[in-house]
């Protein structure tokens, strides 16, 4: 049975799961910005060592100073390092003029500097949980001076 404006329906049920997270945040770009800066485990993981994360670049230093104990932990270390980029682009989205985050279809969340140029945050805050560089703080000024 062919009816045309349950095809139309599909079609647009379809193209909004496509979109996944980055058609919520054309709509409400700030909510989204909040849902990506809760990162509730790494703000655990550094509470457990005595830090407050305050999304300030010095707390990014911070973590850079924190002893890696999440290594021992393969389970926990993708989460954490997702986390790491999540709670790296939020102090830059709040820290450097012009930075915002920007989804791409499917939902992977960026940094879109004013320059234009894209921050693959959870990439690097990934490498810096496993590898330990580069370091969240060397990133943070990359963009800062960018």
């Amino acid at each position: 049975m062919n009816i045309p404006f349950l095809d139309n329906w599909r079609k647009r049920q379809a193209e909004r799961r496509e979109s996944g997270l980055a058609g919520v945040f054309e709509d409400d770009p700030e909510g989204v910005g909040e849902l990506l800066s809760e990162c509730e485990l790494l703000r655990s993981q550094a509470a457990v060592a005595g830090l407050t994360l305050d999304d300030s670049p010095a707390s990014l230093q911070a973590l850079d100073q924190l002893l890696p104990r999440w290594r021992e932990d393969p389970e926990l270390l993708p989460w954490l390092g997702n986390d790491a980029g999540l709670y790296l682009g939020t102090v830059i989205t709040r820290g450097v003029p012009g930075a915002r985050w920007h989804v791409w279809p499917g939902g992977h969340p960026v940094v879109r500097l004013a320059s234009g140029r894209e921050l693959q945050v959870v990439e690097a805050g990934l490498d810096w949980a496993v590898n330990g560089a580069p370091e969240l703080t060397q990133i943070y000024a990359e963009a800062a001076e960018a």
